[in-house]
């Protein structure tokens, strides 16, 4: 008995060098598949919005990069949250977004988005951001 296991393990062994055998005939490696396809990963994450990627940004663009930007820029939550809901979810490629909407939306919050307070953003600045997103759709890149 102990024979014929011993015989039947051969024939297995024999069985899988004859398939590893053909693959590395027809070229197919497949721990080099596998060690290629981990090293390429997932794509990466769209890098943060700032103004060092924005040097040239002044009045409500830079003040919209440095108070929103961290969420409604291509990686944040807000855009992910909005592309439920809405064809364009970056608030700088809409073209629909009137100031006064901004403006209730920042100050009262709306959904996931908490209110924004005066003390954290002056209705001057919070008049800037809106104007400028308002005057959009602007070609913003990344």
């Amino acid at each position: 008995m102990k024979r014929l296991a011993t015989i039947a393990g051969a024939a297995a062994l024999l069985s899988g060098a004859g398939v590893a055998l053909a693959q590395s005939a027809a070229g197919i490696d497949d721990e080099t598949e596998e060690a290629a396809a981990a090293q390429a990963g997932p794509p990466p994450m769209p890098q943060p919005v700032t103004m060092a990627k924005r040097p040239d940004a002044t009045g409500g663009e830079a003040l919209y990069v440095e108070y929103c930007a961290m969420c409604h820029t291509a990686n944040g939550m807000g855009t992910g949250l909005l592309a439920r809901r809405v064809d364009t979810p970056i608030l700088e490629e809409r073209d629909n977004l009137a100031a006064a909407y901004v403006m209730v939306a920042a100050r009262n919050g709306i959904g996931n988005m908490p209110a924004v307070p005066r003390g954290e953003l002056s209705d001057e600045d919070l008049q800037a951001i809106a104007d400028y997103l308002a005057a959009g759709p602007h070609e913003v890149t990344p």
